[in-house]
């Protein structure tokens, strides 16, 4: 007869890996990965909290990086910085057209679903990466748990808005930012009194706070002291010259492909910042997604691409690091970007800001009257600069605690 002899840790850890819940979370883009490290934080101080040897609610974080932002200056160095485990998958299925992107996506999240078998899936925001894991998880029937749920900007020509509605639609835990997020999601019929057991048919619809809010309080002070402001350009050979002082620049940014992609919209943007850095003598910073960089050239006429590459107020930058981006952000005078979540620091910082979209999902800080929406319109930001530093601002608290993230994991763990 052959005898199986097991040691004690052997056992004990077959054990533990059987009773400990299972989370699997999915990232694609640089903003998705900031938002994980608030859950990974949060994970890693419950587990250190209980007693793993007898706590059935011990954790473990399976991650997944769809490769959706494949660029390490967008990737990489946010894992390194943020103390975010590194992904224990990687797709890499780069850029391409939404159905291409999405389809490998979709085809990739399967295969490691199928393989890890979680007990829920964790989604954030509104990306294709968002999209495909709604899709793969839910025809699994693993509960999905999307972070930033109910948002709107009530503009279906944005594919942001296709993913984010399809995803809450798949979800069975609805994590919501703000009250204007449960006020949609009750718009959309979800019953907001329902109990759990919690199940795609049945959600659970949660008012947790914002995870991004969470991270800016948590990150704020080591920001100050990695990445001071007077050294953010230091190792950039071409604006190594520069020290910027608080209150003395503007920070702009500058993604979505409805800008990027759109020659006149493109030039209307930066013929307004270019005006605005001249005729007020400020410095604009502008870290250049890589989408944009590429986009500049072709885009914008030959005298507008010169002004805007010679201009010594105009500082052109490759993307800086989180740490960074929170310097400038809370050294600016003022944010313009079309970047939901620069809106939101901006509020979380105390910075007027121009939304330079003509919708926004975080309809509180427009209401506030702290942001202005100018859309891609020269003249609405022109005239949205000086109304704006003309105002006295109000930044109520609209976004939490600053404990979106503990929430957020205890209501997965007791349903």
């Amino acid at each position: 007869m052959e005898i199986l002899l097991f040691s004690i840790p052997l056992i004990k850890n077959i054990i533990l890996e059987t009773l400990s819940k299972r989370i699997l979370t999915i990232v694609g883009a640089r903003p998705q990965i900031i938002k994980a490290a608030a859950l990974s934080r949060a994970i890693r101080n419950h587990c250190e909290c209980v007693d793993a040897d007898k706590c059935e609610k011990s954790v473990r974080e399976i991650i997944l990086h769809t490769g959706q932002h494949y660029d390490a200056n967008m990737s990489d160095i946010f894992f390194d910085e943020l103390g975010v485990p590194k992904p224990d998958y990687n797709l890499n299925v780069g850029s391409g057209s939404h159905g291409v992107q999405t389809a490998a996506m979709i085809s990739g999240i399967e295969e490691v679903l199928l393989k890890e078998k979680p007990d829920a899936v964790v989604l954030y925001g509104d990306t294709n990466s968002t999209l495909a894991g709604a899709v793969a998880a839910s025809k699994l029937h693993i509960p999905v748990a999307h972070i930033e749920a109910g948002l709107r900007s009530f503009n279906k020509a944005m594919p942001e808005e296709i993913n984010r509605i399809m995803c809450d639609h798949s979800s069975t835990f609805l994590f919501t930012p703000t009250v204007a997020g449960m006020k949609n999601l009750a718009r959309e019929g979800f019953d907001m009194d329902a109990k759990g057991p919690y199940s795609i048919d049945n959600p659970g619809v949660f008012h947790t706070g914002d995870v991004m809010f969470d991270n800016s309080l948590f990150f704020a002070e080591v920001a100050h002291s990695v990445a001071p402001l007077n050294e953010v350009f230091s190792s950039d050979e071409k604006y190594s010259h520069i020290t910027l002082e608080p209150g003395k620049f503007i920070l702009a940014t500058i993604h979505r492909n409805n800008n990027t992609d759109d020659s006149e919209r493109l030039s209307n943007i930066f013929r307004a910042l270019v005006d605005i850095a001249e005729n007020k003598g400020i410095v604009v910073v502008l870290p250049l997604h890589p989408r944009t960089s590429k986009m500049l050239k072709q885009s914008l006429s030959v005298e507008l691409y010169d002004r805007v590459t010679n201009s010594p107020e105009i500082v052109l930058t490759s993307p800086v690091s989180f740490f960074e981006m929170i310097t400038l952000e809370k050294g600016a005078k003022m944010i313009i970007t079309d970047s939901g979540g620069v809106q939101k620091e901006a509020f979380f910082f105390r910075k007027p800001s121009l939304i330079l979209r003509p919708q926004t999902e975080w309809v509180e800080i427009v209401e506030c009257g702290s942001a202005l929406l100018v859309d891609a319109d020269y003249d609405k930001i022109i005239l949205g600069y000086d109304s704006l530093l003309g105002r006295q601002l109000h930044f109520p608290s609209i976004f939490g605690d600053g404990h979106a993230s503990e929430a957020i994991l205890d209501i997965i763990l007791n349903y």
